[in-house]
């Protein structure tokens, strides 16, 4: 990737719930027909030259990016159907926007940024590119997250990366807008209290611009630790809000639930040219 390729369009960057790993095979699911029409809708309107992802299924203590020439198929979940287990979705690893991640992380004063030269994309990463680039052609380097760390932290790191918007490189936050697993309950039409409450202050603080409310959301949010009883799901959020700058305006682009309080809210953020 050459650090000095420059878009007639800068790129936008995309938050994205992923919810449930049955997205990969359930076509009941509003989001899997979402994704599945994503190069239709046109929400990125040039094929992107990398796509750099941060999936809430990768926890480090320090900022760490994948380095891989061919990135592996990771089956992070348990108890599913054994089809889940035969999907594959073998995109060419992207080593060199690794470097540029590395390069630009340190420049924002994130110190050490760690390589790893062996894993793959889990399936917070493989299952929606899957339904998004079927193909698997676009080179995937993924970026992890610091739970130990907080929203600030997170959005900091996004803003650090936004020059990647100008060189071709998508990216996509990959997590859920809501995400208590012991709280989904049953598909029966109604929605929890305070996943909707927080859902709602959630759409409302982005359409909004009100980012610092966003990167305290545990702070200023309803229900907070009801709906992300641990952030890993929601940081992915903030990375790519970051990336977008403070000026960017938030489009909410989906909106549907599994169970009674699974959110797969996704959103756009652009940035005015």
């Amino acid at each position: 990737m050459q650090a000095a390729f420059k878009l007639k369009k800068r790129m936008d960057t995309f938050f994205i719930s992923h919810g449930s790993p049955t997205l990969s095979i359930d076509d009941s699911l509003p989001a899997r027909h979402f994704l599945k029409s994503w190069q239709e809708k046109g929400f990125v309107l040039a094929p992107p030259r990398a796509i750099l992802i941060i999936s809430a299924h990768w926890e480090t203590h320090e900022p760490t990016v994948n380095v891989v020439d061919r990135n592996d198929t990771i089956y992070d979940f348990y108890g599913f159907p054994k089809r889940m287990y035969e999907i594959k979705y073998p995109a060419p690893g992207a080593p060199h926007l690794a470097k540029r991640v590395k390069e630009l992380l340190s420049k924002g004063g994130f110190g050490r940024v760690k390589e790893d030269k062996t894993r793959g994309l889990d399936h917070g990463a493989w299952v929606p590119l899957m339904l998004m680039y079927p193909e698997a052609d676009i080179p995937v380097c993924q970026l992890s997250v610091q739970t130990e760390l907080d929203g600030t932290h997170h959005y900091n790191m996004g803003k650090a990366l936004a020059p990647l918007r100008d060189e071709g490189v998508l990216i996509i936050g990959s997590g859920s807008a809501t995400h208590n697993l012991s709280a989904i309950g049953a598909s029966t039409g109604r929605i929890v209290p305070w996943a909707l409450e927080f859902d709602n202050w959630t759409k409302d603080s982005l359409l909004n611009g009100r980012h610092e409310d966003v990167n305290q959301y545990d702070k200023k949010a309803p229900h907070a630790k009801m709906a992300h009883p641990w952030p890993d799901h929601f940081y992915p959020l903030h990375v790519a809000l970051g990336a977008a700058g403070g000026t960017a305006s938030a489009e909410l682009i989906h909106h549907s639930w599994q169970g009674e309080s699974l959110s797969y809210a996704s959103y756009r953020f652009t940035t005015a040219q």
